[in-house]
């Protein structure tokens, strides 16, 4: 037999079986990151969806907001959130500024949506 008609060498295959299971590795990496990328999207739109929503109802309702700070559950879906609102005053004294934070329950550190929001006060 001739060196040409033999096959690969067990080396060969060892180091082709080493590269094909790192480049699936690093796919299998690449897709987890993906899904957890996506994930937080869904969280963080969720959450912003949640801040105007409050600001809304705050328009909504027509009603000058006292000052202060609130805190009250704002779920969308099957996501716990909660909206913190801070209401102060401006120097125009028609004019309330509204924060509106919003986070999750279970990690209440880490703001996901900050939404701010100017209501008059109706006349």
């Amino acid at each position: 037999m001739t060196r040409s008609s033999r096959g690969f060498t067990l080396i060969e295959v060892v180091v082709a079986l080493a590269i094909v299971a790192t480049a699936l590795l690093a796919c299998l990496r690449a897709m987890g990151t993906m899904t957890q990328s996506g994930r937080d999207l869904d969280l963080h739109l969720l959450a912003q969806l949640s801040a105007q929503n409050r600001i809304a109802v705050l328009r909504a309702a027509r009603q000058f907001p006292l000052t202060g700070a609130t805190s009250e559950p704002c779920s969308q879906g099957r996501v716990a959130l909660v909206c913190s609102q801070d209401t102060e005053t401006t120097p125009n004294p028609a004019f309330r500024r509204v924060t509106v934070r919003v986070r999750a329950t279970d990690d209440p550190a880490m703001v996901l949506a900050e939404l701010t929001g100017i209501l008059p006060r109706d006349r």
